[in-house]
């Protein structure tokens, strides 16, 4: 049977149970959802086992546990290993959502739902893939899943997970579809991450919230002192302040930053989508270098005193915030959260006590554009869209990524089918049905590739 033919008959099929899986609210941020975590790993489990799979477990970690499951086909064959995430970030604000999060509804065309991209959907995608090379008795390699619960809030669990289970995670290649394309009509395969560091910044004034007409003036305004010092952390030309931050940064080659250049990319429609009116950055990049190969400095999150309705005349106790850096290559996230930690800890003034504590982080990725198994996924991509796929650095943090390459010794290909209008990590995350289908094709044929590319 053709794959369009398998699809077409098992839509309805499909959905179903991805939408049974989209339903359990695994929010790994939240600690009143810890019991859906394990409902959500077990059901992976349930699905994996009914692809035929010769081995499906739930493992426990520190935190949330990995689901581990394992087709052998044949022992001198290569391993593919599969890698995704079952955890989704937090639905709020739930009154800007124009669907129940957690209730998975097609409309217009694209799948609505919190995980519908992020990532339950596009993990779904090569169950799927595998699913029918199996019934069509086509899988040419063998092929392992491992799919965690703690990707979107830094993975802690899984480094000593894959030190402890490096036999079981032996693979040839990992191959991962949690990242995006320039457009639905532009395919592109990321071939860079950016790391992380992640902080939360508490400042702390007087023993109480004061009178702001008796104490103000007199008595340092944690918030304010707290927007003064996130203030300094970038100057006028859009680079970090802090000393030693860039030491180890990569400077791009000449060459590269020219084939940056060559990408279609559509600044006016770009600042159209996002409403804005201008764009904003390092001097001296553009927007895709910005995003792509360029570390930043944003407030994620900044709270303090009064926020409810009417007015409140209030000096606060203490103030909020939480930071990130993304970091390109070379940057090792533990020591760039030092050096932040420092430099605010050096940079605030003696009327407030600071504490800068570390959240989570993780290191860039870089994949090397030659290897065979992006040769096959660069087919898969030509295959399912009908024109090649551009090499593209992307902006975003997949922290176990690195992980793996230093644990296991394994490369990661980085075959996302997202779109930035998916507006995953935001209300009304969606996915188009197009795309789904597009992806288990492009998939598909990138095992069907194997034997041709990968010696």
């Amino acid at each position: 049977m053709e794959l369009i033919e398998y699809l077409s008959q098992n839509q309805q099929r499909i959905f179903d149970e991805l939408f049974s899986m989209i339903a359990i609210p695994s929010v790994s941020a939240k600690s009143e959802h810890k019991p859906d975590m394990l409902k959500c790993a077990e059901r992976w489990k349930e699905l994996l086992q009914q692809l035929g799979m010769d081995r499906v477990e739930v493992m426990p970690t520190e935190g949330n546990p990995v689901v581990f499951a394992e087709k052998r086909v044949g022992e001198a064959l290569p391993t593919v290993l599969i890698y995704g995430h079952y955890d989704v970030m937090p639905v709020e604000p739930l009154e800007l959502w124009n669907t129940s999060p957690f209730e998975a509804e097609i409309k217009d065309g694209r799948i609505w739902a919190r995980g519908a991209d992020d990532d339950k959907g596009q993990s779904f995608m090569h169950a799927k893939a595998v699913e029918f090379l199996l019934s069509e008795n086509k899988l040419p390699c063998n092929v392992k899943f491992i799919l965690e619960g703690e990707e979107e809030i830094g993975s802690g669990s899984l480094e000593a997970f894959c030190q402890a289970n490096k036999e079981l995670l032996k693979a040839d290649v990992i191959l991962v579809s949690d990242t995006s394309m320039l457009g639905a009509d532009m395919p592109s395969i990321t071939t860079g991450l950016r790391g992380l560091a992640y902080w939360q910044v508490e400042v702390t004034g007087p023993c109480r919230d004061l009178h702001s007409g008796i104490f103000g003036g007199a008595v340092a305004n944690p918030i304010n002192e707290l927007c003064k010092l996130i203030a300094s952390m970038t100057d006028d030309q859009g680079r970090i302040t802090v000393p030693g931050f860039y030491d180890d940064v990569e400077e791009v080659s000449a060459d590269e930053r020219a084939a940056m250049a060559q990408i279609p990319f559509d600044e006016e429609a770009y600042k159209r989508s996002l409403n804005i009116k201008e764009v904003q950055g390092e001097k001296g990049y553009s927007t895709l270098e910005r995003t792509g190969i360029r570390p930043t400095f944003d407030v994620c999150g900044i709270w303090g005193g009064y926020t409810g309705e009417g007015a409140k005349t209030v000096l606060p106790s203490k103030a909020y915030a939480k930071l990130s850096c993304r970091l390109v290559p070379h940057q090792d996230h533990v020591q760039i959260g030092l050096l932040v930690k420092k430099h605010l800890e050096s940079m605030a003034p003696k009327s407030i006590a600071i504490e800068v504590t570390p959240i989570h982080g993780g290191d860039s990725y870089v994949c090397p554009v030659d290897m065979p198994w992006y040769k096959a996924a660069e087919a898969g991509y030509t295959k399912a869209f009908g024109k090649k796929p551009l090499p593209v650095r992307r902006g975003g943090s997949i922290p176990v990524i690195a992980t793996f390459e230093k644990v296991l010794g394994i490369k990661t290909v980085l075959m996302g089918f997202g779109l930035e209008s998916n507006a995953i990590h935001s209300p009304n995350e969606n996915f188009p049905v197009d795309l789904y289908f597009k992806g288990i094709t492009a998939i598909v044929e990138f095992y069907n590739q194997i034997g041709t590319v990968v010696k």
